[in-house]
């Protein structure tokens, strides 16, 4: 039986887990297995939410393992350490406590088909003290890590000349922009969870740009129209600025500037993880991703399929397919298919990325962004209620990719009950 091995449980290697699990796990066509470092999978877009407080990960997380038994596929706890592609194996690392304590020794996989999804980690630049004093949305843990110190910070407040809670973001794009917004609406929710001496004024977010404008990837009339709400909810935007050093006292710019704050999160750019760079001799560019061909497998080994941010994958006329879950999840459905045609001595189809557009949510304030697609030449702004059911619908595009219509349903009703039960903010 071919063995399937998948490395990285995000959007899209959860996806592929998933429909391969369905199709052929279940089956008995294939021995499928997906490997990941954490226990849970929380879709990477609803990070922001959680650094804020607005989201509970231990009602949204998905268990790895119970969603495994439930979909026809394995799921092994390990994180990637190396790739022997001569003997067609995987090295996993040791798993290790937070203690320090070793639970499980480093161990071995073989595979016949192996997909690496690790998607990607924010990019630093080499920014000196960045590594020191920032905070890096690029987990749940760390997301949790920021959200534990921004309660902290509420509680100092008018207490031992604290007087406010400056927050600086670094790099305006998605997660910069909605993690801006989404601090306001969180302000709102906990001076009504017994901190009533919280006024808007006693929060400072400033969003650090160097480019010419925020949202850099969308069109600059949607850039324009986010900008501005950020202004009115009181963000302090600055663009064209470059950051040359993080301290603890806060950002040191190019032109010698300091913007004070108590709390830095770095969103600046994205990476392939460190390890990736050559692994396995595999071919990666500047930023380690794997550089794969229009069938998604990697240039120097047709059983080695790469996708989502982790995967460097050139659009037909110039750039590359960009690093969004919209990307992800047609790249799964795409390796999807190419694995079941090789089973079936098939030949393989070639990737076409079709861009739909993008959306920002500023959270209960406003949603702006651009539809593509062919109902319109072009692209069409969207903003308001329409712009925020559409945003929303993508996160339901996904769970219906790991669970289906009917659960799905069930899930968006269950999530409107608990905005009746459950506090708005979570305070721990």
């Amino acid at each position: 039986m071919n063995k399937i091995i998948i490395v990285g449980g995000g959007a899209g290697g959860l996806e592929l887990a998933t429909e391969l699990g369905n199709k052929l796990g279940r089956k008995g066509k294939a021995h499928i297995t997906l490997v990941d470092k954490n226990r849970t999978h929380l879709w990477k877009p609803l990070l922001h939410e959680l650094a804020a407080g607005s989201l509970d990960d231990g009602i949204d997380a998905l268990s790895y393992r119970a969603h495994a038994q439930n979909h026809g596929f394995n799921f092994k706890l390990a994180a990637l350490k190396d790739i022997d592609r001569e003997n067609k194996l995987i090295h996993l690392d040791k798993l290790i406590d937070t203690d320090g304590t070793q639970i499980l020794p480093e161990s071995k996989l073989n595979y016949d088909i192996l997909v690496l999804a690790l998607g990607s980690v924010s990019n630093d630049f080499n920014t000196k003290g960045v590594n020191e004093h920032c905070i890096f949305l690029d987990s749940p843990k760390q997301a949790k890590k920021f959200h534990h110190l921004m309660l902290n910070k509420y509680l100092q407040l008018g207490v031992q000349e604290t007087q406010q809670v400056s927050v600086a973001i670094v790099g305006a794009g998605a997660t910069g922009v909605e993690l801006s917004a989404e601090l306001y609406n969180s302000l709102e929710q906990v001076s009504s969870y017994g901190f009533s001496h919280i006024k808007r004024t006693d929060l400072k977010v400033s969003l650090v740009e160097a480019g010419e404008k925020i949202l850099p990837a969308l069109p600059e009339r949607i850039s324009s129209s986010a900008h501005q709400e950020l202004l009115n909810l009181g963000v302090d935007v600055r663009i064209k600025t470059m950051v040359t050093e993080a301290t603890d006292k806060g950002l040191m710019t190019k032109d010698g500037d300091l913007i004070e704050s108590d709390l830095i999160v770095w969103a600046a750019g994205i990476k392939a993880p460190n390890f990736l760079k050559d692994i396995g001799g595999l071919e990666t560019n500047r930023i380690n991703q794997l550089v794969v061909k229009q069938t998604l497998q990697t240039t120097r080994d047709h059983t080695i399929y790469a996708i989502g941010d982790c995967a460097s994958c050139a659009l037909p006329h110039g750039g590359f397919v960009p690093p969004r879950a919209q990307s992800a999840h047609q790249m799964a459905s795409l390796v999807a298919k190419n694995i079941v045609a090789t089973l079936r001595e098939q030949p393989l189809k070639e990737y076409k990325y079709t861009d739909y557009g993008s959306l920002v949510s500023l959270s209960n304030y406003s949603t702006v962004g651009s539809l593509m697609g062919n109902l319109m030449k072009g692209s069409m702004k969207i903003e308001g209620r329409l712009a925020r059911i559409v945003y929303i619908s993508l996160y339901r595009m996904h769970q219906v990719a790991l669970h289906g219509y009917v659960k799905t349903a069930l899930m968006t009703l269950v999530e409107r009950i608990n905005r009746i039960l459950r506090p708005r903010l979570k305070l721990h």
